[in-house]
């Protein structure tokens, strides 16, 4: 009963974390109608995008020198925003 147990709870961790990580590209992808503002001319904030890129780019780095094996979720979760972040801050400038 406890093996049953321990394998549902790791099964639901592993699930829960490709959902986090899903919503988490979702959240840096919403940043393409801010860029397509900026190029317009109707620039938007700077700041939250590039503290999103700094941040995003420290978590993907976290992820492929983690030991003993990399973190490809946080990986590929952080990857998105390190593009995004960085292409709104710099269309915003």
């Amino acid at each position: 009963m406890l093996l049953k147990q321990s394998i549902m709870n790791e099964k639901l961790m592993q699930i829960l974390g490709w959902i986090a990580t899903v919503t988490a590209m979702a959240m840096y992808f919403s940043y393409i109608p801010q860029i397509s503002g900026n190029l317009k001319g109707d620039k938007g904030d700077w700041l939250q995008p590039l503290v999103a890129g700094i941040n995003c780019s420290l978590w993907v780095v976290y992820g492929l020198i983690k030991k003993p094996k990399k973190d490809w979720p946080i990986v590929v979760a952080n990857s998105p925003g390190v593009f995004f972040g960085f292409f709104t801050f710099a269309t915003a400038m």
